[in-house]
């Protein structure tokens, strides 16, 4: 079987490239698409021995670091990816991978991270975020919004399987696309992290620092909470808004390396998580360190983290992404410490191993194939869906 896997673009290794290395592993023959690739050498060594071919994108002036701001190009680029030939094709789909071309002799699988969310339900919040709220800037920015959503639409009809990361994405897929998925949840490496029983006096927040993320939020919240310490781990463009925002209980470290993220995530009383993700793995990593979390409780933390009191926490939710919500959780998380043991948290992280993934998706992908053989061989008449057998597998 001939097999190709389409991606976004790998810029650095993040939860999706963790995604394309295990599909690697069980697919070692599959050839790599994407419409630009700059890791660095340390991060890219799970690509070796795949070819990987790009889009004309990868030899535009500036690409390495403004490859984003090629977005209205994106659609036509990954139309422009020739993957002929290839019996399963595999998308890994936040953006527009997706919309890689297929035919009637192919199997399309999407993983879908999500429908592209500037594009759908975040169009606000990207406009408000990127200060393009008015003016010609803003007429543009809706415009080239508007065909995406066009596009983003009409290419859904060249998936066979939608698979989404969590019932969160589920749901949005079809909100946009009006097509049923199945949920197959993304891997988490927890060899990486072992149990631990120590707690030490301080909470702990890990991310990239933009906006959505909130990480200026918890600092805020830190401010108002002088006698409790919080240390930050993570860069980006909120570093400064967290600097103003920080008093002297938080300790902005900045990127770190992997050793210091697990020191930390082992010992801290707690992890803090304030965004609204479609997944969230930093959770669950927090979790298999047997170390409860607090987090926002939207989107796909509500299916990662027992938020609610009660046999086998793991953490607690607050319900806004405001300074005072995060206190009144953080004291809430307190008063529940007693009954959240490490053995649950990390019970509940091992829910979502890269075992389970693995396992998940070769019996997803062996049973999309046979449906698709026994079409071609004229036992079962189209749709696939007709055969009440393939639900539990096929969405």
């Amino acid at each position: 079987m001939k097999v190709a896997i389409v991606h976004d673009w790998f810029a650095s290794k993040t939860g999706g490239e963790t995604c394309v290395e295990q599909l690697l592993n069980l697919y070692p023959q599959a050839d790599v698409f994407t419409l630009v690739e700059f890791l660095s050498e340390e991060e890219r060594g799970f690509l070796d021995g795949h070819r990987v071919t790009t889009s004309f994108l990868q030899r535009l002036p500036g690409a390495r670091k403004r490859y984003r701001s090629f977005l209205p190009l994106m659609p036509i680029a990954i139309e422009q990816l020739d993957v002929t030939g290839y019996d399963l094709v595999i998308s890994t789909n936040s953006a527009v991978a997706k919309g890689v071309v297929t035919g009637p002799d192919q199997v399309h699988i999407a993983y879908t991270f999500s429908p592209i969310r500037y594009a759908w339900d975040l169009q606000e919040t990207y406009l408000r975020e990127s200060g393009i709220t008015r003016g010609l800037k803003n007429i543009f920015a809706r415009s080239i919004l508007h065909y995406l959503r066009l596009w983003d639409t009409r290419t859904a009809n060249g998936v066979d399987h939608f698979v989404a990361i969590s019932h969160f994405i589920e749901r949005r897929i079809r909100k946009a696309y009006g097509r049923s998925s199945t949920v197959i949840y993304p891997p988490v490496n927890l060899d990486r992290f072992a149990l631990s029983h120590a707690r030490e006096d301080f909470y702990v927040t890990m991310s990239r620092l933009v906006p959505y993320k909130r990480i200026p939020l918890i600092v805020e919240a830190f401010r108002a909470m002088p006698d409790r310490k919080l240390i930050v781990i993570g860069d980006g463009p909120d570093m400064e808004a967290a600097r103003r925002l920080a008093g002297p209980n938080v300790v902005l470290m900045g990127r770190q390396p992997d050793a210091v993220v697990v020191s930390h995530l082992q010992r801290a009383k707690a992890f803090l998580f304030a965004a609204e993700e479609d997944f969230g793995i930093a959770p669950l990593e927090a979790q298999a360190c047997g170390t409860p979390v607090i987090a926002y409780g939207k989107g796909g933390a509500l299916e990662t983290i027992r938020g609610h009191d009660g046999e086998g926490q793991t953490g607690v939710f607050f319900g806004e992404q405001t300074a005072d919500a995060v206190v009144a959780a953080v004291e809430h998380l307190d008063a529940r410490l007693h009954a959240i043991t490490p053995e649950a948290c990390r019970a509940n992280a091992q829910r979502f191993s890269t075992e389970r993934f693995r396992d998940e998706i070769t019996r997803f992908v062996d049973a999309a194939m046979a449906s698709y053989d026994r079409e071609v061989d004229g036992r079962v008449s189209p749709p696939v869906m007709a055969d009440p057998a393939m639900r539990p597998l096929i969405g």
